[in-house]
């Protein structure tokens, strides 16, 4: 099944490429970088690790094992995705899945201890500089209608409001 949606006519301006370096709020240096294979291990730790109030729309699992099968996923070769790293610790992980047409959907998420420190930002524009470099034009993503700092944050970096379906709020992005 296609779905049509919407995206808007102008592209977003440019964004920075991993990996790059940041220092957040609370004076930590997180370094960004792309993911790979490589990384399975470190993400279920932060997965596992994972707030369940933080959890939005059955993501992340909960148990390892969901864990371990969604990141099959979610780090396919069709994927993209970056980590956020405090030291050796995996602190933040975004990603881009395909969908059945043209564009890619959303998901960022950023440990409960790293919150509010500027690093979901940065997250999310490095996925975004990543995306534009894979010549990936149309990005989405649902977020639930009550998550206020989320909506704000993809509204700063470019997204707009495309639906408004029951509980969730549908946001894209055109990056070419």
């Amino acid at each position: 099944m296609t779905v049509n949606r919407t995206y808007p006519d102008e592209p977003a301006g440019e964004f920075p490429s991993p990996p790059r370096t940041i220092t957040d709020k609370n004076d930590r240096e997180i370094e960004i970088r792309s993911a790979g294979l490589d990384d399975r291990e470190v993400l279920v730790e932060m997965y596992t690790a994972f707030d369940p109030a933080d959890r939005a729309q059955g993501i992340p699992p909960v148990k390892e094992y969901a864990i371990d099968n969604w990141l099959d996923t979610v780090l396919a070769a069709d994927c993209l995705n970056v980590i956020a790293w405090d030291g050796d610790d995996a602190v933040g992980h975004s990603m881009l899945v395909p969908d059945d047409s043209e564009g890619y959907e959303l998901a960022i998420f950023v440990l409960n201890t790293h919150q509010g420190a500027g690093i979901g930002t940065e997250l999310l524009q490095t996925l975004l500089g990543h995306t534009q470099r894979a010549d990936i034009e149309t990005v989405w993503l649902t977020v639930e209608r009550w998550n206020e700092p989320a909506i704000e944050l993809y509204k700063k970096v470019g997204f707009e409001i495309c639906g408004t379906e029951s509980f969730e709020i549908e946001m894209s992005i055109r990056l070419h």
